[in-house]
C-alpha cells in the first residue's frame, strides 16, 4: 500500500516578513497617488517569496483594494515569446471569442491579441509587430487602470522571458502619473533567462528592492510552535534546525513535515534526527517521500513535474499508469506536501528539481520528448510543443524540426523576435546549410544582434544556388543592410543578383520573372540610394533604365524610387511628377512606406507641396494603425521639413516636437537625425540659434557624413543657424562642405539643400559680390535645369544678394514675382525683405517701405519670427511705423501641445489623441492643461474659437490632425 503522512499540518504562518509587507504597503500608496513603483523582491530559492506575495495579495494584505495580476513564469516557458504576459493577463479570458468584444480591448488595446492568444495565427488580425504588440499591451493595462489601480505581480522572473521584460520597461517608461505598481521576484544565485533585459530594466527605473534573508531563531522557534503546538521546542532542537536549513523557510517546513510523519517532535529525539540531514534538505526530503512510495507514484511525480497543470488523462499517458492512479497519487503526494494545495503543480522548483534529479538526464530527456508527442496528439500550438523539445538536448528529428520552424512561424506572428531565434537557432543544428533557416533566423535578429543578422543573411546568400532565390535573399539581405547602416554592401550584393538574373532571364522574361527583377532592381536603388559611397552608380543605372507603367507592387516601388532619384538629379521636375503620381496610382491597393515616402520627397521637390503632404498623410495614417513608430516619427519629420520650407513655421514646430516627444521614449532613439534636424530649423527660423545648435548637437548618429539626405539637410540647418548665431565664417564654412558633398554624390537639385543660395546671400551682405555672383551662377544653372518657380524664385534670389544697383533690384523683384507664386511662403517673404532693403539704400524709400511692411506681415503670418523682427527692423530705420512683433497666445504654445490642440478641437477625446501620438493619456492631459491656461480657456467647447482666435490657421482643425485627415496647400 503507498505510504501516507499520519496529519496534514495547516499551512504554516507567513513568518519574519512584516518589514517587507509593510514596505510594499508604502508602494502601494504611492501607485494609488499616481505616483508609479517598480519593487524587485530578490532572495535565494525556498526563501518565501512567492508566500510574501500571496499574502500582499490576500484579502487583507496591503493590495487589497486594487485590481491584481498574478502571474508566474516557468522554467519550461523561458523560450515562449511573450510568455510572463500570458501568465499575468490569461485569467481575464481575453483570447476567447467572447474575450475579444471585451472593453479592455478597446482601442489600441487590440494590438496586444497576438502575445496573449495561444496560437496567434488563429486571429483575424494582421502579425503584430514588436512596436504593435508592445502598444497595445499598454493600452491593455491603461484600460485596466482606468476604474482603479493596477498592480502587476510577476513571480520567478529569473524566468521570465525577454520580450515581457520589454514590455514593463515600455509600460514603466509611459507609467508617468498612472497608478500602477510592479512587483516582479526574482531568484539569487540562478542563471537568468533574458539577463540584458532584465537588467536594462532595473537601470531605467531603479527599482525599490526588498530583499528577503533566512529567518532568525525567534522565527524559526514560531515555525517550528505552528507545526508542533505542544510540547514547546527545546531550544537545542530550534537551534539545529536553523543551523541545518540557514533559516530557509522551505527547508525548515520540509524538515518539519519529515519528522511530523516519522512521529518524532522538537525534542531531544528530533534533534538527534536533525542531526542525520545532510546539506540539500528538500532533495533528501523527496527522495525520502517517493522511495516509500510504489512506483506508479513516483511516475505521476515525474509526468507533473514535466507537464505540470494539466488534466489527469494527459498525466496518465505521460506516466504510462491510469487515469485513477493519477488521482490517487495527487492526494498522496498532495498530503506529502509535494504537490501544491491549489493546483495540478508540484510545490517549488527544488521539488521538481529533485524529482526530476532522480531520473536522470537521459530519464528526463526521454520523458520531455514523450511530453511534446502527447502536445502533439492533444493539439496544442507549436510553441507549447517546442518548449518541451527546447529543453531536449542532441540534434532535433525531422519530426522536431518541424515543430520547431512552425514554432518559430507563431512567435513571429507575435513580434517576439528573439524566441523566434532560439526555436531556430535548434532547427540550424539540425539543418546548418538550410538557406530558408539562415535567412529566418537573421530577420529574426535583425533587432537584437544585426551583426549577427547581416553574416547569417550572407551565408544564406551563398548557400542559395537558384538564381531566383538568389534574387528573393538579396533583397533580404540589402534592406536588412539598410537598417544596420551597411548599404554598400547591400548594394553590391543585389547588383551581383541583378545582374545575375539578367543573365538567366534574357531580355523577355515571363510576368512573375519580370516581377522578381523588377523587385530586385527596386531594392537596389533603395538600398543603394542610402549612402554617398553608393549613390553615383545607382544614378547611373537609372539613366538606362525604362520607366514601367506602374501595374504591380514591385512596379510602383521602382517608380517611386526613379521619381525621387530624377529629382535628386535635378533633371526636369515634369517628368519627376508624372513618375510619382504613376508611383501613387494604385486604386484599392495598399501602397508600402517604399512607395510612399520617396514619392512625397519627390513631389514636394517638384513645387507639389500638397500631393506630397497627402503621401505624408497617409504614411502616418497607416503606420498609425499599425503603431510603426519609427515611419511615423520619420514622416513627421520629413513633414516638419516641407512645412517650415513651405512657410508653415507652427505646424512645423508640432510636428517635430510631437516627433521628438516620441523618439525620447523609443531605445533606438539615439539613432535618428531627422526629428533633431526638423526641431533645429523651426528653431531657427523663430530667432533662437543657440538652441538650434544644441538641438543639432543631440544627435548621436555615427558616420553621419557618409549618408545622402540626413546630412545634406543637417549640413543646412547647421549652416543657417551658425549664420542667424552671427558665425558667418562658420556657415560659410559649413554651407561649403554641403556643396562639396553633393556634387561628390551626384545631387544636383537645387532645392534640396540650396547651399549656394546661402552662400551666395551672406557672401553678398558681406560685400564679397564677385564670390556671391559664382555661387548664385552655380545655382542659376540648376534651377533653369529643375524649371519650378521656387527653383527660379531661389535663383533670382541669390543673384539680387550679389548685385548692386539696378541689376539688384531688377533680380530681385524677378524673385519675388517667382516666389509669390510658389510654395515657398517664407522665400517669399525673405525676397520682400531684400527688395525693400535695396530700394531703400537706393533711395526709392517709399516703395521700400511697403515690401519691407509686407515682408513682416508673411513672415509674421508664416511664424518666421526672426524674419519678420529683421524687416521691421529694416522698416524702422527707413522711417516707417509698426508694432513690435510679438507672439500670439499660439506662439505661447509648443509644437506638442499644439498638435493636442488642433486634435482636440477636432472632436477626438484624450485617448484617441494619446493613441495617434503614441504618448499616455497622462502626457495628454498634462499637454491640454497647459493649452488652457495660455490661451485662457476652462473646457474643451472653447477651444476650437480660441484657436481660431488666436489665428491658428484658415484651416478647420480637423484637417490639421496627423495622420487623419487631407490638408490643403498653406
Amino acid at each position: 500500500m503507498p505510504h501516507r503522512s499520519r496529519a496534514v499540518p495547516p499551512a504554516p504562518p507567513l513568518v519574519g516578513r512584516a518589514h517587507q509587507l509593510d514596505a510594499l504597503a508604502r508602494h502601494a500608496d504611492a501607485a494609488r497617488a499616481g505616483r508609479p513603483r517598480l519593487v524587485l523582491l530578490d532572495g535565494p530559492a525556498g526563501i518565501g517569496k512567492t508566500a510574501l506575495l500571496r499574502a500582499a495579495l490576500a484579502e487583507d494584505g496591503p493590495l487589497a483594494g486594487m485590481t491584481t495580476l498574478y502571474g508566474s513564469c516557468r522554467a519550461v516557458d523561458v523560450a515562449t515569446g511573450y510568455s510572463g504576459v500570458r501568465a499575468l493577463f490569461g485569467g481575464l479570458g481575453l483570447t476567447g471569442r467572447k474575450g475579444r468584444t471585451s472593453p479592455l480591448l478597446a482601442g489600441g488595446a487590440r494590438r496586444a491579441l497576438p502575445a496573449l492568444a495561444a496560437d496567434p495565427g488563429e486571429l483575424d488580425a494582421d502579425p503584430g509587430s514588436t512596436f504593435s504588440v508592445l502598444q497595445g499591451l499598454y493600452w491593455l493595462a491603461a484600460n485596466l487602470m482606468a476604474d482603479g489601480p493596477l498592480v502587476l505581480v510577476l513571480d520567478d522572473v529569473h524566468w521570465c522571458d525577454e520580450r515581457s521584460l520589454r514590455w514593463l520597461d515600455f509600460l514603466l517608461r509611459r507609467a508617468e502619473g498612472l497608478p500602477l505598481l510592479v512587483v516582479a521576484a526574482h531568484r539569487t544565485g540562478t542563471g537568468l533567462t533574458a539577463p540584458d533585459a532584465l537588467a536594462d530594466l532595473v537601470a531605467h527605473h531603479l527599482p525599490a528592492s526588498l530583499g528577503i534573508g533566512p529567518l532568525d531563531t525567534a522565527e524559526v522557534a514560531e515555525l517550528t510552535a505552528h507545526s508542533f503546538p505542544e510540547p514547546d521546542p527545546l531550544p537545542s532542537f530550534v537551534g539545529r534546525l536553523l543551523s541545518v536549513t540557514g533559516g530557509s523557510p522551505l527547508e525548515i517546513v520540509r524538515l518539519l513535515r519529515d519528522l511530523r510523519s516519522a512521529g518524532l517532535g522538537p525534542d531531544d529525539a528530533g534533534t538527534a534526527r536533525l542531526a542525520q540531514a545532510g546539506g540539500k534538505v528538500v532533495a533528501a526530503s523527496v527522495r525520502g517521500v517517493l522511495e516509500h512510495q510504489p512506483d506508479w507514484v513516483r511516475q505521476v511525480a515525474r509526468a507533473v513535474a514535466v507537464l505540470g497543470d494539466e488534466h489527469p488523462t494527459y498525466l496518465a499517458a505521460l506516466g504510462r499508469v491510469s487515469v485513477v492512479h493519477v488521482e490517487e497519487a495527487v492526494e498522496i503526494l498532495r498530503d506529502a506536501g509535494l504537490i501544491h494545495p491549489g493546483r495540478l503543480e508540484l510545490s517549488h522548483d527544488l521539488v521538481r528539481a529533485a524529482v526530476l534529479d532522480a531520473v536522470g538526464a537521459p530519464g528526463v530527456a526521454v520523458l520531455r520528448g514523450r511530453a511534446a508527442r502527447l502536445l502533439s496528439d492533444v493539439g496544442r500550438s507549436p510553441e507549447e510543443i517546442a518548449t518541451q523539445l527546447l529543453l531536449v538536448p542532441g540534434t532535433a528529428d525531422d519530426w522536431a524540426v518541424s515543430v520547431l520552424r512552425d514554432a518559430a512561424a507563431q512567435a513571429e506572428q507575435r513580434g517576439a523576435c528573439e524566441a523566434a531565434a532560439r526555436y531556430l537557432e535548434r532547427v540550424r543544428e539540425a539543418e546548418p546549410k538550410d538557406p530558408d533557416v539562415l535567412s529566418r533566423l537573421g530577420k529574426a535578429l535583425a533587432e537584437t544582434d544585426p551583426a549577427r543578422s547581416v553574416t547569417l543573411l550572407h551565408e544564406a546568400h551563398s548557400l542559395t544556388a537558384d538564381v531566383r532565390a538568389r534574387a528573393a535573399t538579396a533583397v533580404q539581405l540589402g534592406l536588412t543592410c539598410l537598417a544596420v547602416q551597411q548599404s554598400p554592401d547591400g548594394a553590391r550584393v543585389l547588383t551581383e543578383a541583378l545582374d545575375a538574373l539578367d543573365a538567366e532571364l534574357g531580355p523577355e522574361p515571363e510576368p512573375a520573372d519580370r516581377e522578381l527583377r523588377t523587385l530586385t532592381e527596386s531594392a537596389l536603388l533603395i538600398v543603394g540610394s542610402d549612402e554617398k559611397a553608393t549613390l553615383p552608380d545607382v544614378l547611373r543605372r537609372t539613366s538606362c533604365l525604362t520607366p514601367q507603367p506602374g501595374d504591380t507592387p514591385a512596379q510602383r516601388q521602382q517608380l517611386a524610387m526613379l521619381s525621387v532619384l530624377s529629382a535628386a538629379e535635378g533633371g526636369g521636375a515634369e517628368e519627376t511628377v508624372r513618375r510619382a503620381r504613376r508611383a501613387l496610382r494604385a486604386p484599392g491597393v495598399p501602397l508600402g512606406v517604399w512607395s510612399l515616402l520617396p514619392t512625397s520627397l519627390a513631389l514636394s521637390l517638384a513645387d507639389e507641396n500638397e500631393a506630397a503632404e497627402e503621401v505624408l498623410e497617409t504614411v502616418l495614417r497607416g503606420s498609425g494603425d499599425t503603431a510603426a513608430v519609427w515611419t511615423y516619427v520619420l514622416a513627421l519629420s520629413t513633414r516638419s521639413l516641407f512645412r517650415l520650407e513651405n512657410g508653415a513655421v507652427p505646424d512645423a514646430m508640432a510636428d517635430a516636437q510631437t516627433a521628438l516627444e516620441i523618439l525620447g521614449q523609443e531605445r533606438w532613439g539615439d539613432t535618428a537625425t531627422m526629428p533633431h534636424t526638423a526641431y533645429a530649423s523651426v528653431l531657427t527660423e523663430r530667432g533662437d540659434p543657440g538652441r538650434a545648435l544644441e538641438a543639432l548637437g543631440a544627435i548621436k548618429r555615427p558616420h553621419l557624413d557618409r549618408f545622402v539626405w540626413e546630412y545634406h539637410w543637417y549640413l543646412m540647418v547647421r549652416g543657417r543657424a551658425l549664420a542667424a548665431d552671427g558665425d558667418v565664417d562658420g556657415a560659410l564654412e559649413v554651407f561649403g562642405a554641403c556643396g562639396a558633398s553633393m556634387a561628390e554624390a551626384g545631387l544636383t537639385n537645387p532645392v534640396l539643400a540650396p547651399w549656394w543660395l546661402e552662400t551666395a546671400c551672406l557672401l553678398g551682405e558681406a560685400g564679397r559680390g564677385e564670390e556671391a555672383g559664382r555661387a548664385a551662377a552655380h545655382g542659376t544653372r540648376l534651377a533653369e535645369r529643375w524649371g519650378t518657380r521656387r527653383a527660379l524664385g531661389y535663383a533670382a534670389l541669390a543673384r539680387g544678394a550679389a548685385a548692386r544697383g539696378a541689376a539688384r533690384t531688377g533680380a530681385l523683384r524677378e524673385a519675388v514675382a517667382l516666389l509669390a507664386d510658389s510654395p515657398a511662403r517664407s522665400g517669399h517673404a525673405r525676397g520682400l525683405l531684400l527688395l525693400g532693403r535695396a530700394l531703400v539704400e537706393d533711395g526709392a524709400v517709399r516703395e521700400g517701405r511697403e515690401h519691407l511692411r509686407e515682408a513682416v506681415g508673411l513672415a509674421r503670418r508664416c511664424g518666421c519670427v526672426a524674419l519678420a523682427r529683421r524687416a521691421r527692423d529694416e522698416l524702422i530705420a527707413a522711417g516707417g511705423r509698426m508694432r513690435e512683433v510679438t507672439a500670439s497666445p499660439l506662439d505661447m504654445l509648443t509644437g506638442t501641445e499644439r498638435t493636442v490642440a488642433g486634435l482636440v478641437a477636432s472632436g477626438a477625446g484624450n485617448r484617441e489623441v494619446a493613441e495617434s501620438l503614441f504618448v499616455t493619456v497622462r502626457t495628454v492631459e498634462l499637454h491640454l492643461t497647459s493649452v488652457y491656461r495660455k490661451l485662457g480657456v476652462a473646457r474643451r467647447a472653447d477651444l476650437t474659437e480660441a484657436l481660431r482666435g488666436a489665428g491658428a490657421t484658415a484651416r478647420p482643425a480637423a484637417e490639421r490632425r496627423p495622420g487623419h485627415a487631407k490638408r490643403r496647400n498653406p
